[in-house]
């Protein structure tokens, strides 16, 4: 979502008024079972499929079945920004295991708020090498996610997400001010329509390649993810873990590849 902004631009020969477009950025209260569990700054827009790709990736749900509820929104316009996940029963009884997010998680923080450094840490089982892509079907997603983000045409001041299938066709795309709550929306699409596992697609995020955005692929079943920018230590270190293919600084005919090459013929 977008809005509309006065402001006065200044060039070598003089300024001049006029109206630009941003992103905008907003609170999104989580609640579950009616309790406060996160606050996420994000741009309004696939609140429901933001919040599903988040409690995955928080350990709260393994899947659509977790969730005895749609998702909902008070009746009351002034909680416009507060959405509440009813879970079932087993559900449940796993949420007393999950560290709650102590503060608002800002769109520049996967992390936010985590009360240990274990608690970045999700348990989960290497992905298993089955296929490879050629490097040019690599290099053909950045420009494929680029012509979705009509956001950024207009902002300059949103990232992307997309998930690919292996012919290196589009599955679906988010765009966000935070990377990582693109990744939750992408991810959170697919759960909500049933698809998961998504171990058959590939991740192309627009920016670097952080830890939080391996993780959440990593949760997800996604074996490979192209970014644009440069990966963090971190981010190869559980790449290399878990089994998950990173490639960065895609762009044009070259990339780079960190872990796990077998799967780029």
């Amino acid at each position: 979502m977008l809005r509309a902004v006065e402001l006065t631009a200044f060039a070598p020969g003089g300024s001049l008024s006029r109206t630009d477009r941003v992103a905008i950025e907003a609170p999104l209260e989580v609640r579950v079972n009616g309790e406060a569990f996160a606050v996420i700054m994000r741009t309004p827009g696939e609140d429901e499929a933001l919040t599903l790709g988040f409690l995955l990736s928080e350990g709260v749900i393994d899947g659509i079945a977790d969730v005895a509820e749609t998702p909902s929104w008070p009746d009351d316009p002034a909680l416009a920004n507060r959405i509440n996940v009813v879970l079932t029963a087993d559900a449940t009884d796993r949420l007393s295991g999950v560290g709650r997010r102590r503060v608002a998680m800002s769109s520049a923080c996967g992390l936010c708020g985590r009360v240990t450094i274990e608690s970045l840490r999700r348990d989960g089982v290497s992905l298993p090498l089955q296929w490879s892509v050629q490097a040019a079907l690599v290099c053909s997603l950045p420009p494929a996610l680029r012509a979705t983000q009509r956001g950024f045409d207009e902002t300059g001041g949103v990232h992307a997400a997309g998930l690919f299938d292996r012919t290196g066709a589009l599955v679906t795309s988010a765009e966000d001010v935070g990377r990582h709550n693109a990744v939750d929306k992408v991810v959170g699409q697919m759960l909500r329509e049933r698809q998961l596992a998504l171990d058959e697609t590939l991740l192309a995020v627009s920016g670097r390649a952080s830890f939080e955005i391996v993780q959440k692929a990593l949760i997800a079943g996604i074996p490979l993810v192209a970014a644009v920018s440069a990966p963090s230590s971190l981010a190869i270190e559980c790449a290399q873990i878990g089994g998950l293919t990173l490639a960065a600084f895609v762009r044009g005919e070259r990339f780079n590849v960190y872990t796990h090459q077998g799967r780029i013929a």
